[in-house]
């Protein structure tokens, strides 16, 4: 087997480079530029990026070999998340890295506002002594809003007790009993800009957060709020918060993010009542380097055929939600890889309904996402996994939805794939008891262990049928391992299910279904 290959295209610390070239070879090339990158990227399994280098999607088309970019830091502004996720590339960060780091950045800009410490420390340094202009604010007592509720955020939180503050939290994702654990309050936007004394902002920016902080939300505030972005720029409409702070409807703001960088000409940096800083929130020796080895820890895994646990683009799961869904992931695979085979005509339709203990269980997508990968290998040229099966399908225009009941007929757990096709429906269901079973074919009970070749056929349940079948088979060679059948009454439909020891030709399954009595027969390999 080829020795992995990894680029650095930008600076990380010595350490991660080291422990990758304990399982890789490493080109460490931090002034590539995007020309050279597209040309040279087609011999490598990997990328580390921070913040210099673009991942374009004329960089990731031209990868034929990717099968990892790692951001080393938080956000992946420069990555063409979309077009990775077409190709089936991981996209991964070190969002852990940061969040001491950014949370301490958020503290110090706190306490610089309220202490007025950056226009005191300018004025010393100009031979002044104005004591009596520098009156500060204590933050004990005073209460802090917190714009999302992630892990710098709750970083903040544990910091902002100790200086006595009440926090209270803005967070959609978060509930009033998670809140509870946590020590804050949840509560809605509008009563952040309210009530807060101080307002930190720790979210990503989308279309949803851009400009969440504007002429609305300023006057909303107190007139002696501040008001602090560590996140990103964008989520404060500059513009607006140069009117807040000229005409002192609040009392100050801190950025260390800009929607421009750097804000050359920005009128914001003329005032006194603002504190900036060249975003450098994640700027500290600990955090690069940390950043480094969990990139280069989540390379390794990949590189040894492990999960990745920072990825971007596909569900995150912890090891307890992990621990609960993997002996289903096989399972979810082998039900769409079956239900593709066994389905009549294209799928068009693709309903999955998670029974019982699943019913409850967080981050289902991932299962779906692994029915998916089993659906649509079989039947394209392109390398389909969990990360690309999503957007392949909807290119595809396969519609999916998703259900749960916490009915699941007498078992733990039950996964129903029910599918919609342009010559029928076709349903089947499957359990996880010590190992993948296929418990129903079209409603029909059946207890299949879903491997190897298998032979299905639909028939009327009369004398004979089952030993004419078994007879047409024997005519052409093919051995019978094992038999299953399922009806719903006697002399009715019924379906039969075969482990066969090699292919059924498709010349042999037309001799079976011109059987009398035989409606229907399909092989296939699981």
């Amino acid at each position: 087997m080829d020795q992995m290959k990894v680029i650095i295209a930008d600076s990380i610390n010595e350490k991660g480079i080291s422990d990758l070239e304990e399982v890789a070879e490493v080109l460490v090339d931090t002034s590539i530029t995007p020309e050279e990158l597209v040309k040279v990227i087609k011999d490598f399994d990997a990328i580390v990026v921070r913040s210099r280098t673009k991942v374009t999607r004329e960089v990731i088309e031209n990868a034929p070999k990717l099968k990892i970019i790692a951001r080393a830091g938080v956000g992946v502004d420069n990555v063409d998340v979309e077009a990775a996720t077409e190709k089936g590339i991981m996209v991964v960060n070190a969002p852990e890295s940061t969040s001491i780091t950014v949370a301490e950045q958020t503290m110090g800009l706190m306490l610089s506002l309220s202490r007025k410490i950056s226009i005191a420390d300018k004025s010393v340094k100009e031979g002044k002594w104005e004591k009596s202009r520098f009156m500060g604010l204590e933050l004990k007592n005073k209460t802090l809003g917190i714009i999302g509720m992630g892990r710098i955020g709750s970083q903040v939180v544990i910091r902002s007790k100790a200086f006595g503050m009440d926090a209270m939290v803005y967070d959609p994702y978060i509930s009033e009993e998670v809140g509870k654990d946590l020590g804050v309050e949840v509560v809605d936007l509008e009563t952040i800009f309210k009530e807060s004394d101080v307002i930190t902002i720790h979210v990503p920016l989308t279309s949803e957060t851009k400009h969440i902080v504007s002429t609305d939300a300023f006057e909303m505030m107190k007139d002696s709020a501040f008001i602090i972005n560590c996140a990103r720029g964008g989520i404060i409409d500059e513009d607006a918060l140069y009117i807040a702070l000229t005409e002192n409807k609040i009392g100050g703001a801190a950025l260390d993010v800009f929607e421009k960088e750097p804000p050359e000409g920005s009128p914001l940096l003329g005032l006194d009542n603002i504190v900036v800083t060249p975003h450098i929130g994640a700027s500290t020796a600990e955090a690069q380097r940390d950043a480094a080895l969990i990139v280069a820890n989540e390379i390794i895994e990949v590189f040894k055929g492990g999960s990745a646990r920072n990825v971007l683009n596909m569900p995150v799961l912890d090891s307890k939600t992990y621990t609960g869904l993997k002996p289903y992931l096989n399972l979810a695979e082998k039900l769409g890889s079956f239900v593709v085979q066994a389905a009549p005509g294209n799928i068009q339709e693709l309903n999955v309904t998670y029974c019982g203990e699943l019913a409850d269980m967080p981050k289902k997508d991932i299962l779906t996402r692994t029915i998916l990968q089993g659906i649509l290998n079989p039947i394209l040229n392109e390398p389909v996994n969990m990360i690309n099966a999503p957007s392949i399908a909807k290119r595809r225009g396969l519609v999916i939805t998703e259900g749960k009941r916490s009915e699941s007929e007498g078992y733990r757990c039950i996964i129903v794939l029910h599918v919609k096709t342009d010559a029928g429906d076709y349903l089947v269901e499957g359990t996880y008891v010590d190992e993948p079973k296929i418990i129903k074919i079209n409603n029909y009970w059946v207890d299949v262990k879903p491997e190897g070749t298998m032979f299905i056929a639909k028939y009327q349940d009369l004398p004979g049928t089952i030993g004419a079948i078994g007879t047409k088979l024997g005519e052409y060679g093919i051995n019978i391992a094992t038999m299953q059948v399922g009806r719903q009454e006697v002399g009715g439909e019924a379906v039969m299910v075969l482990k066969v020891d090699q292919t059924v030709p498709e010349d042999v399954i037309k001799e079976v279904t011109k059987l009398e009595h035989v409606e229907d027969a399909v092989s296939m390999y699981l």
